[in-house]
């Protein structure tokens, strides 16, 4: 089974969806709570009862055989009539002629005779004690023709018709309302997350250069909105305990190395005069082992702090100076230790101490795991290469990487700490130049390649 990391999520576009939800929800609150309001107060959004009676007369007024106007007791009239006990109307037609049902107020009567050129009038009078009633008065299109139709409050409004009038008005009003609003925190959500969390990428690209060369360095909160900062102020705890710890290690390293180059140093002394056996060159191997342990505790120490200044060096002398050096352990191992240059001299720009060091690391390696037969050549190439060579078993494809990290053994019969090629690696990249493992028939073949002095 994969794992799969969880998605990282956009402040911005989480906003929005969630203030878009937030604003449709709201105003559709709001419209629902408007409209029920005013439909029960019986204010604005009242849906008119008598538009009720006006459309069931539509279908049941007719005209008789001598022209007058006539009703057709309809199934909606005759509920219409069984729902309001008090229904009235009053028909009439552009000759003046009318149908009257019911008993209309005294005031609405006659009134229709005014308003021959009104298409629709909402008529009332709602002061005095008691208040009168109202009345609406519309032309409509019928089986008789075109008639005008008076008539006061009739059915109960049906339902649908409430939904009508909600869809209307949310179609007309939060509709649109929405629409900007979505348009505005589209526009205005990034924008304004974009400026709040603007000094956020201060703060990441001063994380970014954090290193372990540049100890004590904090992100900066000045930038930082307040919600932030207390992520921003426990990640530079955890630096100042980091800080702390690395400043340990390496009080311990520099401490536990110089402690142990005094005894290794008597006892190497102390070896070197015992009679010739070969139990003592074994001795003699496993002091200098310790003794370049101790060193490469020292070297790991060296290579946290960068040099101050390179200076202008020659490979060539170098090379002959850690041959020279090492000649007599890589005899006693059983070797041949051979040295050639390409060229006299080789400039390069470093540091003569640590290349020194990086070079006897790779010639103690080869005499170490070169299988105690052969050869190890040191060559010094004119473009500032350094190889060296040996006839052992050689390094499979697969673990070259692997022999770079720090306390990794290829086999677990080695004798070292794991130190040295790591020690190599970095003394190389300090120096702005590559070590690789080359492929060969047999043996194994380092090269050390450094940039060209400027």
């Amino acid at each position: 089974m994969t794992f799969q990391a969880p998605r990282a999520h956009s402040l911005k576009w989480r906003l929005v969806r969630r203030l878009l939800a937030l604003q449709a929800g709201l105003l559709s609150l709001l419209m629902v709570s408007i409209i029920a309001a005013l439909y029960l107060g019986g204010h604005l959004l009242n849906f008119e009862s008598e538009d009720i009676t006006i459309d069931a007369l539509k279908d049941a007024v007719l005209r008789d055989t001598n022209g007058s106007l006539a009703i057709r007791e309809t199934p909606e009239l005759i509920k219409l009539r069984a729902e309001v006990p008090d229904l009235w109307y009053i028909v009439r037609d552009r000759q003046g002629r009318q149908l009257v049902e019911g008993s209309p107020p005294s005031h609405f009567a006659h009134i229709g005779d005014a308003l021959d050129e009104i298409g629709v009038a909402r008529l009332g009078w709602n002061l005095g004690d008691p208040p009168r009633a109202n009345a609406q008065m519309r032309w409509i299109r019928s089986a008789a023709g075109d008639i005008q139709v008076v008539t006061g409050p009739g059915g109960e409004a049906p339902l649908r018709w409430l939904i009508q009038g909600t869809l209307v008005v949310f179609a007309s009003f939060v509709l649109p309302a929405l629409v900007v609003m979505a348009l505005a925190t589209l526009i205005a959500t990034p924008i304004v997350v974009s400026r709040a969390l603007g000094g956020l990428g201060t703060v990441a690209a001063e994380a970014e250069r954090i290193d372990i060369d540049r100890q004590g360095t904090r992100l900066p909160t000045v930038l930082t909105p307040t919600e932030v900062t207390p992520l921003v102020d426990a990640v530079n705890r955890a630096l100042q305990r980091l800080d702390e710890g690395h400043s340990r290690r390496k009080r311990f390293l520099a401490h536990a190395a110089h402690e142990l180059r005094t005894p290794i140093a008597i006892l190497q002394t102390r070896l070197e005069t015992l009679p010739g056996s070969a139990e003592r060159i074994r001795l003699l191997e496993d002091i200098a082992r310790l003794a370049v342990m101790a060193e490469q505790l020292l070297d790991l120490q060296r290579l946290e702090r960068a040099p101050d200044a390179f200076v202008r060096l020659d490979l060539v002398a170098i090379g002959r100076r850690v041959a020279i050096d090492l000649a007599p352990l890589a005899i006693n191992a059983g070797y041949a230790l051979a040295f050639d240059a390409d060229a006299e001299r080789v400039e390069v720009i470093g540091d003569a101490a640590g290349l020194e060091r990086a070079l006897v690391n790779l010639v103690q390696n080869a005499i170490q795991h070169g299988g105690r037969r052969g050869t190890i050549t040191i060559a010094v190439g004119a473009e500032r290469i350094i190889d060296v060579i040996d006839e052992g078993p050689g390094i499979a494809a697969e673990q070259r990487e692997r022999v770079f990290e720090p306390f990794s053994r290829l086999a677990h019969q080695d004798r070292g700490a794991g130190l040295g090629l790591h020690l190599v690696q970095g003394i190389i990249q300090l120096h702005g130049g590559v070590i690789a493992i080359l492929d060969r028939s047999r043996g194994t073949c380092f090269r050390l390649s450094l940039p060209m002095p400027t």
